[in-house]
């Protein structure tokens, strides 16, 4: 495996069946892309999926392609390789783009998948989470295994639907795993885009994984959030030592991009917060100050069209105080 380097940044672009890097390029003098999260706008194709990008020694992000909302955006799962196990931070939607994640790790090392970490328990991250080894271990905050057992219970549950997979451990806000010799922690740093939210931070590497609390160039999705605990949340992670932040979704960039995008990402949710209490003051419903109010430039950002009102009325309803405890 490549060192870490402050000056470089290498990326992997890994075929689908594992076989090896397609290409490598440096990314520590790359420019920003445009703002959104689709991966065509980015100049990438279907080919180039799934990505594979080295974001410290034998700790990589893995992209794919994500139909969502009537768009394309890129999900993004952790894959930490050590000597006595793989640990992976998020699946993907199905199982059969799991089973692809999956197939991929075993393309890149003979070392067993043995730790799941549900960083969110939102579909698109757990859906597939059958496909893992039925060993693993599924590590998750308090509040995502009771949405997942209570999914894996519920008696409406369509036909035919894939086994929900319900965690095996549950962690606290500060966690520690030393797995092959490595340190990682797994943190609760406050409630965001649910109530559950987990990281990753790799001491070594400096990595942290934020999983759905930080959607890069994608408009604030708080279907189930707590849009000004959300804010807090991310105050904390940039006030943490780490060289690269790595989104749940949106295109992989240098490690300054990332950076740079997830002090964009911040003020894009505070700037909904406060503009949404602001029309609520006025007493407009949601659906009149959705129509009323313009963001800026985050009006641009992926998936706004089917986000912006429900972040609205997320917002809403954290001032009426009708947000679960």
């Amino acid at each position: 495996m490549m060192t870490q380097r402050r000056t470089l940044w290498w990326l992997l672009l890994v075929s689908a069946s594992g076989c090896g890097p397609s290409q490598e390029a440096s990314l520590g003098a790359m420019r920003a892309g445009p703002a959104t999260s689709d991966p065509y706008a980015h100049g990438f194709t279907d080919a180039d999926y799934p990505r594979v990008t080295e974001v410290a020694e034998d700790v990589y992000a893995y992209e794919q392609i994500h139909r969502t909302g009537g768009e394309v955006i890129t999900t993004v799962s952790l894959i930490v390789i050590t000597p006595e196990g793989v640990l992976v931070a998020d699946g993907q939607a199905n199982p059969e783009e799991t089973q692809r994640l999956v197939d991929m790790i075993a393309g890149m090392t003979d070392q067993p998948i043995t730790h799941v970490i549900v960083a969110s328990d939102h579909g698109d991250h757990t859906g597939g989470n059958s496909a893992f080894p039925a060993g693993a271990r599924f590590l998750a905050h308090p509040a995502s295994a009771a949405i997942l057992e209570a999914s894996a219970s519920n008696p409406n549950r369509p036909e035919g639907a894939p086994p929900v997979v319900v965690p095996t451990d549950i962690v606290g806000p500060d966690t520690v795993l030393d797995l092959g010799g490595r340190e990682i922690r797994l943190l609760h740093l406050g409630r965001a885009h649910t109530g559950g939210d987990l990281v990753v931070y790799l001491p070594e590497g400096k990595v942290l994984f934020m999983s759905e609390t930080y959607l890069k160039h994608i408009f604030p999705a708080m279907r189930s959030a707590y849009p000004s605990e959300w804010v807090s949340m991310l105050d904390r992670a940039l006030e943490m030592d780490v060289y690269v932040y790595v989104p749940g979704h949106g295109v992989m960039e240098s490690p300054a991009i990332l950076e740079a995008e997830l002090v964009s990402f911040r003020d894009a949710v505070q700037r909904v917060v406060e503009e949404a209490t602001r029309l609520h003051g006025e007493g407009l419903s949601a659906e009149e100050a959705a129509k009323a109010v313009t963001f800026g430039d985050i009006e641009e950002w992926s998936l706004r069209d089917s986000q912006k009102l429900r972040a609205i009325r997320r917002v809403y309803m954290e001032l009426n105080g009708e947000l679960p405890g």
